[in-house]
Order: structure tokens, then sequence, then C-alpha cells
């Protein structure tokens, strides 16, 4: 006599299933088996690029950081980076060098948290523990920096808001030295542990073909093999002066995800660490115009954001506020193929495929 069985309709969420922020899973089961999945997002909706039409290109930088907001540093980066392209405006060399600094630490930092909370998520709490020791460091050199923890705001167009405080910069480079230390002790802890490996590889699974026809990129794209970093193919600011490799993965599984994570953090450090050993002495801003106007046009300009490829397309009519203001927002794009990569699977996999895809909602919902 066959089995029947009948096909139920779950909600998972709206709450934080492995996700920094709200999301809705509606997953359609057979039993324990995945057969139909739809994200709902637009929980943490803001309206941030309908808010950018009323504001000048200034105050349009602390609506950055509440976007991916475990890499607000940046989200700093791409705006101020899109009106200076935009305006052909030079910056100072120690900015430059301040931008690559603050940033390369921010992705660390957002690194270290998909460490932790993945881990959690898998059931596992010790490395959560470790590694937001870790990151409460470069926290705490961003707080001298700026005066925030959480929603950095301190690169302006032209340069950045203060040059650094006395002592700062041996700081940062003891914090370099002391994570490099600590990068064999995560790998210890956890990378050969076999309950995590049998949770991880070969779950997840997709290739560069897939990758690249749901327009993938970051992380996400480079764990299947495809070698693409806009600090590398498309070079901005003054990440060509730098020796660092690009990570990527063999077989786009939720394993090397988590293996270019852990990679990418330790290339980071070696562009800062060159950053910090360069950085010339010199001002902080240069010379723009009281009052910013983008000549007429369309612009677009993009930066290798902590989950891939973080666009800016901005539409000027000439004026001191942009026409139009369109964010390409990776942690948007790549949440597009979660549907795909759940169908088949069980449900103790929905967690480990979404968290290895690390998506910040706030991006998500722009």
């Amino acid at each position: 006599m066959a089995i029947r069985t009948e096909e139920l309709l779950m909600n998972i969420g709206p709450q934080h299933p492995s996700t920094h922020g709200v999301l809705r899973v509606v997953v359609k089961v057979d039993g324990e088996i995945i057969v139909d999945a739809e994200p709902v997002v637009g929980y943490l909706h803001r309206g941030t690029e309908k808010l950018a039409e009323d504001l000048q290109y200034t105050q349009i930088i602390p609506y950055t950081d509440r976007l991916d907001y475990l890499a607000s540093m940046i989200n700093n980066h791409a705006i101020v980076g899109a009106v200076e392209k935009a305006m052909d405006l030079e910056v100072p060399e120690r900015a430059e060098h301040l931008r690559v600094i603050v940033a390369e630490l921010q992705r660390i930092a957002s690194h270290l948290v998909f460490f932790g909370t993945y881990l959690l998520d898998l059931g596992a709490m010790s490395p959560f523990l470790y590694v937001f020791a870790e990151r409460e460091k470069i926290i705490d050199l961003f707080n001298r920096l700026c005066g925030a923890r959480l929603t950095f705001n301190y690169m302006r167009v032209g340069g950045v808001k203060w040059d650094t405080p006395e002592g700062w910069v041996e700081e940062a480079k003891q914090f370099v030295q002391h994570l490099k230390k600590q990068m064999d002790m995560y790998h210890e802890l956890v990378t050969g542990n076999e309950i995590f490996l049998n949770r991880v590889k070969g779950i997840g699974k997709f290739d560069t073909e897939t990758a690249i026809n749901f327009a993938m990129s970051g992380i996400n794209l480079r764990s299947t093999g495809f070698n693409w970093d806009l600090r590398k193919n498309k070079p901005y600011s003054i990440y060509d002066r730098f020796d660092f490799d690009v990570v990527v993965g063999e077989n786009g599984d939720c394993y090397d995800r988590y293996m270019c994570h852990l990679k990418e953090i330790e290339q980071s450090l070696r562009i800062v660490e060159q950053a910090l050993d360069q950085i010339p002495e010199g001002p902080v801003m240069g010379k723009v115009p009281k009052i910013l106007r983008v000549p007429a046009g369309e612009y677009y300009s993009a930066v290798e954001g902590a989950r891939g490829e973080l666009g800016v397309y901005i539409v000027s009519e000439g004026k001191d506020k942009p026409y139009r203001l369109k964010f390409r927002r990776p942690s948007f794009v790549n949440l597009q193929l979660l549907p795909k990569l759940l169908v088949g699977q069980s449900m103790s996999n929905l967690i480990a495929i979404l968290g290895a895809v690390d998506i910040v909602l706030g991006e998500v919902d722009a």
C-alpha cells in the first residue's frame, strides 16, 4: 500500500532565521522535503532611494549607513565615490589610504559576524563569542575615528571627515598582527569539525553559470570558482597599489562560501597592513565646492561590498539633489537564488543554505 502524503504550506518567519533583519520565507513542503519557497521581504523598508531625491548629496551619506549596517564604511565609500566620479573630484592621498583601511577593516568585521552567526545558527556557541571579541576591537578603532559603533559616518565627498587621533595607526597595526595569529585558531575550532562539515559540504550548491544568470556577485559568485572582484578587475580608489589575492572556491556550496569568508579576512588583513605602512602625511579633504551639483547626466559607480557589487546609479539634472538615485544592493540580488537552492532540500538544510548566502535585510529592503 502506497504512503499518502500532502503538501503543507509553512511560514518561516517573519523573524530572524539566520539573517540580519526580518525575513519571511513561505515554504511548501512534502514531508521533510521543500518543493517550493518564496522569500517575502519589505519588513525593514526605509525608502532610502526615494528619500535621496529630496536630499543634498552630502545628506545622503548617513542613509547609506543603514543599508548593509554590518558594512557601513563600505556603503559610505560607494556613495562618495559615485559623486566624485561624476564631478571629477580629486581625493588627497592620505584620505584614500584611510578609506581603504577602514573599508577593509569593515569587511573583516562583517565577515567575522558571518562566521559567528552562521556557526550559531548551526548549533555552535563558542565561535560566536570569540569573533565578537575580535570585532569589538575593530568597533573600538572606528569609535575613536568617527564616534559611532554601528552606523559609521566617516567618509565625505572629497575625502574623510577627520584625520586619525593620536596613536590610532599604531593600534590598528597591533590589531592586524593579533587577528593574523587568531585565524589559525578559528580554522582549528571549526573548519575540521566533522559535524560542521556534514552540515555544509555539498549543501546549497550552484555553478558559475547559474550565479551569472542570477547576477550574483561577491563571495556567492567567487565560491563557484569564478575569479571576479572589483578591487582587482575594475580597480577603484587605490586598490591597484596593494598586493592581495582574490579568493575563489571550487564547488559553490555552503562550505566554499564559509571558506571564502575566512580567507577574505586574511586577504583584507594584508591590504590593511600595506595601507598602514604606506599611509602618507597630508590633508584628508580635497577641494570641494560648498554646494555639490553633479553635472546633468547618468552615472554609475560600484565598489566591492562585503556581500558583492554595491553600485550607485545617479540621474542628475545638474542640481544639488539627484533626480533619481538607485543602489545596486548585492544582498537583494543574491537573495533571488534562494528558492532555487531550497527546492529538493530537507527542512533541516534551510537555515544552513540561507545563512551561507549571507544577506543583510537592511540592504535588501532599501
